[in-house]
C-alpha cells in the first residue's frame, strides 16, 4: 500500500498533468476556429473547380489528345498513396484512422499483385507506416517548421506528385486525409488525384448547358488539371488542420476530465490512509496509557 507521501506526490503530479491538458485544450480551441474557417472557405472554390473540370472532362473524355492526367497511362499496375497526417500527436485516433484507411488499401493492392508506393506528409503517418510498409515508402514531405499551411505548401506537394507521374513512377495516385465534420467527428477520406475523376452534380456543374470553349477543352484541361491537383491537396491540408485541432481539443478535454476523476479517487484514498494512520496512533497512545 502506498504511503501518504507517495499518494500526495501522485496527486500533485496528476494536478500538474491536468493543468497541461487544460491549457492544450484551450490552445486547440483557439486554433480550431481559424482552421475551421479556412477549411470551410476553401470548400466552395474546390467544389466549383471540380464542377467546371467535370463539365470539361465530359467533352474531352474520348479525345485522342486528352491530357494524360485525365485519361491516365492506360495501366493501373503501380499505385502512389499520398498519406497526409499531422506533424504532432496527442489528438486521439485522428492520425491512426487515416493510416488505417491507407494501410487497408495498400494491403488490398499488394494482395492483387500491384506495386504500391507511399508518399507521406506529416511525421505521425510516416512513423506508423514505416512499421510494416517501410519498403514501399519513397518519400516524405516535412511541414513541421511551417507555422501556417498555405497554398505554396500544397503546390510543393502537387509538383512532387506531377514530377513523379511524368517520370513514369506510377499510374494511379490517391490522397488520404481527414475531412472535418465537427469537433468530435473527423472522417478519414480517400480521393483519387490521377487519373482525374469528377463527381459533380449537373446543377453545380451546369452540365445541362452546352458551352463552346476557346481554346478547346483539351488545352484548358492541360492547364487546369495541375492546378486542380494543387487545389485538392490544399483543401486536404486545410481539412487536416481543422480535423487535427478538433481531435486534439476533444482528446485533451477527455484527458482533463479523466485527470479530475483520478484526483478525486486519489484524494479519497489519501484521506482514508491518513485517517487510518491517525486511528492507529490513537490506539497506540490509549494502549500505552492503559498499560501504565
Amino acid at each position: 500500500m502506498p504511503s501518504l507521501k507517495d499518494l500526495k506526490n501522485r496527486i500533485e503530479s496528476v494536478k500538474s498533468t491536468r493543468k497541461i491538458t487544460k491549457a492544450m485544450q484551450m490552445v486547440a480551441a483557439a486554433k480550431l476556429r481559424r482552421a475551421e474557417e479556412a477549411a470551410e472557405a476553401a470548400r466552395p472554390y474546390a467544389a466549383r473547380m471540380d464542377a467546371v473540370l467535370g463539365n470539361l472532362a465530359k467533352g474531352a473524355a474520348n479525345s485522342p489528345s486528352a491530357p494524360l492526367l485525365l485519361k491516365g497511362t492506360g495501366s493501373d499496375q503501380t499505385h502512389l498513396l499520398v498519406v497526409a497526417t499531422a506533424e504532432r500527436g496527442l489528438c486521439g485516433g485522428f492520425n491512426t484512422s487515416i493510416v488505417k484507411l491507407a494501410r487497408q488499401e495498400a494491403q488490398r493492392l499488394l494482395a492483387e499483385g500491384k506495386t504500391v508506393k507511399i508518399l507521406t506528409v506529416g511525421k505521425k503517418g510516416r512513423e506508423q507506416l514505416r512499421r510494416d510498409l517501410k519498403e514501399h515508402m519513397i518519400g516524405h514531405i516535412d511541414l513541421s517548421e511551417v507555422k501556417r499551411v498555405g497554398y505554396e505548401n500544397a503546390s510543393q506537394i502537387a509538383n512532387d506528385i506531377l514530377a513523379r507521374f511524368h517520370a513514369g513512377e506510377f499510374d494511379v495516385c490517391k490522397l488520404y486525409f481527414g475531412r472535418f465534420v465537427n469537433v468530435i467527428s473527423q472522417k478519414p477520406t480517400e480521393i483519387q488525384l490521377i487519373p482525374a475523376t469528377f463527381d459533380a452534380s449537373e446543377d453545380e456543374a451546369g452540365a445541362s448547358v452546352n458551352y463552346d470553349y476557346e481554346p478547346e477543352e483539351d488545352a484548358i484541361l492541360a492547364d487546369l488539371l495541375p492546378r486542380s491537383i494543387a487545389t485538392q491537396v490544399f483543401t486536404a491540408l486545410l481539412e487536416n488542420g481543422a480535423s487535427e485541432q478538433g481531435a486534439r481539443m476533444s482528446a485533451m478535454d477527455n484527458a482533463t476530465r479523466n485527470a479530475g476523476e483520478m484526483i478525486d479517487k486519489l484524494t479519497i484514498q489519501y484521506n482514508r490512509s491518513r485517517q487510518a494512520a491517525i486511528t492507529n496512533e490513537l490506539i497506540e497512545i490509549i494502549s500505552g496509557a492503559e498499560a501504565l
